[in-house]
């Protein structure tokens, strides 16, 4: 079964090796009929802590990594510059 992946923005991150991801959704509401926008927020794992702030990344599902982390930073771009997340060998630990 394929990884769900997502794109969001990052909105934190003061954590080492964690950035606070809000991922942003719209759907039609079922009543109102109206267009409505809703947003989440994902902690994911950035090994070299290489993003910040309004940066644009797409993250990837992954096994529990701490009590709050379940996905990791695939790719992402720095305001404007395009950067690929560092290749992280699970088992070298």
């Amino acid at each position: 079964m394929p990884k769900r992946m997502l794109q969001g923005v990052v909105v934190s991150d003061k954590q080492d090796k964690t950035v606070v991801v809000r991922i942003d959704r719209r759907f039609t509401h079922p009543v109102m009929k109206k267009t409505v926008r809703r947003s989440k927020h994902y902690h994911a794992h950035d090994e070299a802590n290489a993003y910040a702030i309004g940066d644009m990344v797409w993250i990837e599902e992954h096994r529990p990594i701490s009590r709050l982390k379940r996905w990791s930073v695939v790719r992402g771009e720095r305001k404007g510059e395009a950067v690929a997340a560092p290749a992280t060998d699970s088992k070298a630990k």
